[in-house]
Protein backbone atom coordinates (compact mmCIF):
# COMPACT_ATOMS: atom_id res chain seq x y z
CA UNK A 1 0.00 0.00 0.00
CA UNK A 2 1.39 3.22 -1.00
CA UNK A 3 2.25 6.24 1.65
CA UNK A 4 -0.87 8.54 0.30
CA UNK A 5 -3.42 5.39 0.55
CA UNK A 6 -1.62 4.67 3.86
CA UNK A 7 -2.44 8.47 5.52
CA UNK A 8 -6.10 7.78 4.10
CA UNK A 9 -7.00 5.19 5.47
CA UNK A 10 -5.94 6.74 9.14
CA UNK A 11 -7.86 9.99 8.59
CA UNK A 12 -11.10 7.81 8.11
CA UNK A 13 -10.37 6.50 11.25
CA UNK A 14 -11.04 9.89 12.57
CA UNK A 15 -14.56 10.22 13.87
CA UNK A 16 -17.32 12.85 13.54
CA UNK A 17 -17.26 15.77 15.78
CA UNK A 18 -13.32 15.24 16.54
CA UNK A 19 -10.22 16.03 14.48
CA UNK A 20 -6.31 15.17 14.40
CA UNK A 21 -2.90 16.70 13.65
CA UNK A 22 -0.78 16.62 10.55
CA UNK A 23 1.58 15.68 13.25
CA UNK A 24 -0.62 12.77 15.03
CA UNK A 25 -0.88 11.22 11.79
CA UNK A 26 2.74 11.76 10.69
CA UNK A 27 4.22 10.18 13.80
CA UNK A 28 1.78 7.32 13.48
CA UNK A 29 3.16 6.68 10.08
CA UNK A 30 6.85 7.65 10.51
CA UNK A 31 7.15 10.22 8.11
CA UNK A 32 6.70 13.92 8.18
CA UNK A 33 3.56 16.72 8.78
CA UNK A 34 4.51 17.91 5.41
CA UNK A 35 4.21 14.50 4.05
CA UNK A 36 0.70 14.05 5.50
CA UNK A 37 -0.73 17.16 4.13
CA UNK A 38 0.71 16.32 0.81
CA UNK A 39 -0.99 13.47 0.76
CA UNK A 40 -4.27 14.70 2.20
CA UNK A 41 -4.24 17.31 -0.77
CA UNK A 42 -3.90 14.21 -3.29
CA UNK A 43 -7.26 13.44 -1.63
CA UNK A 44 -10.29 13.51 -4.02
CA UNK A 45 -12.93 10.78 -2.47
CA UNK A 46 -15.48 12.25 -0.29
CA UNK A 47 -14.97 9.68 1.90
CA UNK A 48 -11.58 10.66 3.29
CA UNK A 49 -12.67 13.25 5.73
CA UNK A 50 -9.53 15.03 5.31
CA UNK A 51 -10.88 18.42 6.68
CA UNK A 52 -10.47 17.03 10.21
CA UNK A 53 -7.28 17.09 10.22
CA UNK A 54 -5.48 20.59 11.39
CA UNK A 55 -2.22 21.86 12.71
CA UNK A 56 -0.69 20.97 15.95
CA UNK A 57 -2.09 23.75 17.85
CA UNK A 58 -5.33 23.70 16.26
CA UNK A 59 -5.26 25.94 13.28
CA UNK A 60 -6.95 24.95 10.73
CA UNK A 61 -3.90 24.46 7.91
CA UNK A 62 -4.71 24.30 4.46
CA UNK A 63 -7.19 22.55 2.49
CA UNK A 64 -7.98 22.05 -1.05
CA UNK A 65 -11.17 23.60 -1.19
CA UNK A 66 -10.42 26.16 0.47
CA UNK A 67 -10.14 27.22 4.62
CA UNK A 68 -13.79 28.07 4.63
CA UNK A 69 -14.89 25.16 3.42
CA UNK A 70 -13.39 23.39 5.58
CA UNK A 71 -14.39 25.75 8.51
CA UNK A 72 -17.67 24.67 7.33
CA UNK A 73 -17.53 20.85 7.31
CA UNK A 74 -15.98 21.06 10.63
CA UNK A 75 -18.41 22.94 11.91
CA UNK A 76 -21.70 21.02 10.25
CA UNK A 77 -19.85 18.13 12.38
CA UNK A 78 -20.17 20.07 15.96
CA UNK A 79 -16.14 21.63 15.89
CA UNK A 80 -16.05 24.70 16.45
CA UNK A 81 -13.33 27.07 15.21
CA UNK A 82 -13.25 30.00 16.64
CA UNK A 83 -10.16 32.76 15.46
CA UNK A 84 -8.48 30.31 13.21
CA UNK A 85 -8.59 27.28 15.33
CA UNK A 86 -10.64 24.38 16.78
CA UNK A 87 -11.01 23.66 20.61
CA UNK A 88 -8.67 21.85 22.20
CA UNK A 89 -11.33 19.39 23.38
CA UNK A 90 -11.84 17.74 20.04
CA UNK A 91 -8.33 16.72 19.10
CA UNK A 92 -7.41 13.58 19.04
CA UNK A 93 -4.14 13.22 21.14
CA UNK A 94 -1.32 11.43 19.13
Amino acid sequence: MNYTKRVHLLCKQIPKGKVSTYGSLAKKLKSGPRAVGQALNKNIDPKVPCHRVVMSDGSIGGFREGVQSKIKKLAAEGVHVSKGKVLASVIIPG
